[in-house]
């Protein structure tokens, strides 16, 4: 069954890659620089689901890009090197692992109430919702661990 493999172990990188990122939407860039997305995510429970969403959120911007959105979006993912989830894999797992500094890097403050869509099935909750993601200070994360080089600021 499909959902069954949209439900990635928080911690295993490779479960990550497994994921429907193809709903994630740029709704637009703040004058700082920072993206705000509509994401989803799924979980056994609905604060699994909203944790997904917000690592679904991340992961997207590092690794696969931006496909859909309003233009002015930066679609280009941060982190171009081919291998990098293979060569960083411990440091991405410590990195998204649940209550990771992942977490760091995702703003609720654009989160409307009521806005969100929650679903229910037998496997478990999908939760879709609106978060801001701080792409300038992801950015600098990622040079000063030195995942991504010069040419990438």
């Amino acid at each position: 069954m499909l959902v069954i493999a949209l439900i990635p172990s928080a911690t295993n990188i490779k479960a990550q890659t497994a994921v429907n990122r193809t709903s994630i939407k740029c709704m637009g860039v703040e004058l700082d620089g920072s993206q705000t997305l509509r994401v989803i995510g799924y979980g056994k429970n609905r604060a699994d689901a909203k944790e997904q969403a917000m690592k679904n959120a991340v992961w997207t911007v590092i690794f696969d890009g931006i496909r859909e959105g309003v233009a002015g979006c930066n679609m280009r993912p941060l982190v171009t090197e081919a291998n990098a989830r293979e060569r960083y894999e411990d440091y991405f797992n410590t990195f998204f692992a649940d209550g990771g500094d992942y977490k760091k890097y995702v703003s609720l403050r654009d989160t409307k109430k009521g806005s969100a869509a929650r679903a229910k099935d037998k496997v478990g909750y999908s939760y879709e919702m609106t978060i801001r993601i701080l792409r300038p200070q992801l950015k600098a994360r990622l040079k000063a661990d030195n995942i991504i080089s010069n040419e990438h600021l």
